[in-house]
């Protein structure tokens, strides 16, 4: 799934390719899943965007919006497999070299954008597992981030760096009796973090991602801020441009090679294992993330042998639209309880998210051609 430094990325060349110009055409496709749980309609996102003027483009972690002249605007989140491609612009994070990732207008595409100039600009938003949600937000552009579903969300470690200060984050944690990597993962917490990134983040703060956030030391709060600062600034920094990552990075040594039965491991040969935490697969380095503290007990470790088998430009097989993922999470119903799963959301399906290190995915950031 896009994560926040893959969604900065989109919001670059939405800069970059469509502010600031008029939308001659646009073209829709009916979906009464992508549009239709975000509360809206293809031909309404069609009404509403149609002659007018994009005039910017901003982010609150996993979500990104496009500001028109006048309201509505567009809000949304790629879910699992989503995307906006811009033609003859190179927008992707992971490597392609299938004939048909070239074809215009794409596969699976649910709006196509044309500008008024000459030569037009051309953008479509495509998703093939129907995860992703379009959504029109009517208020100024300002407040965008007031309404929902983002005032629901936590804030971006980026765009609100001057909020997820070090006291913020202690208090976030100390609140909680969840495995630390459970709670980066709640959006309702902190905008942004998935798998990769969540890992990324415990691991150069050194700390295992089960272990309960509310037994974390003060030390230990002080080098997960500064990891997770680091980390996302960094990614943001290179557009996700994996090949651009510090070779320090875990993210470089977490794939498996498509070995059968391949074992991970640091070029100092530190093991790589996997655990499911809070319902997601985490990369851990045992010899540097030791558990200091009590830890959740429903982890189990999995056989790096089942591992998917990643390779640049494989594009995931489809699962099923059934399944979930990291989206919206819903406002708090008066007595719900206190878990420690991540927040749920409106527009969750039934069934748990693919992990990001399980068969059927591609692989998050991307990879220079």
């Amino acid at each position: 799934m896009p994560e926040l430094a893959e969604v900065s990325r989109i919001v670059h060349f939405i800069r970059q390719h469509l502010v600031g110009k008029t939308l001659a055409k646009v073209s829709t496709q009916n979906d009464d899943i992508v549009y239709g749980k975000a509360g809206t309609s293809a031909s309404e996102f069609q009404k509403a965007m149609e002659g007018k003027k994009i005039v910017g483009a901003g982010q609150q972690g996993k979500y990104f919006w496009i500001a028109m002249a006048s309201p509505p605007h567009v809000v949304m989140h790629f879910g699992m497999a989503g995307w906006l491609k811009i033609r003859n612009a190179d927008t992707y994070y992971y490597r392609t070299d299938k004939p048909q990732d070239k074809e215009w207008p794409p596969k699976y595409w649910k709006f196509l954008l044309e500008t008024d100039e000459d030569p037009k600009t051309e953008a479509a938003f495509v998703d093939f597992r129907r995860l992703g949600r379009i959504r029109l937000v009517d208020c100024p552009a300002e407040q965008i981030r007031k309404f929902s579903p983002l005032k629901e969300n936590g804030p971006d470690p980026v765009a609100d760096k001057d909020t997820v200060t070090e006291d913020w984050l202690a208090s976030k944690l100390r609140s909680k009796k969840v495995p630390v990597k459970a709670l980066l993962l709640d959006q309702a917490n902190i905008s942004g973090i998935g798998n990769w990134m969540g890992d990324e983040i415990l691991y150069h703060a050194r700390i295992h991602p089960e272990q309960y956030s509310n037994t974390l030391t003060d030390d230990q709060v002080k080098e997960l801020h500064s990891a997770l600062h680091y980390v996302c600034s960094i990614s943001v920094d290179l557009l996700a441009d994996s090949e651009k990552f510090p070779e320090d990075w875990l993210f470089k040594y977490r794939w498996s090679k498509g070995k059968k039965n391949a074992s991970p491991t640091l070029p100092n040969g530190d093991k790589i294992t996997f655990l499911t935490v809070g319902g997601r697969t985490s990369a851990v380095v045992p010899s540097v993330q030791k558990k200091t503290g009590p830890v959740s007990k429903d982890i189990k470790t999995e056989d790096d042998g089942t591992q998917n088998k990643r390779k640049r430009g494989i594009v995931p097989k489809v699962e099923s639209d059934a399944e979930a993922s990291e989206e919206e999470p819903k406002a708090k119903k008066a007595g719900s309880k206190k878990g420690a799963q991540p927040t749920k959301t409106a527009d969750d399906e039934k069934k748990p998210e693919v992990d990001g290190t399980s068969a059927g995915r591609r692989r998050s950031a991307r990879l220079k051609k």
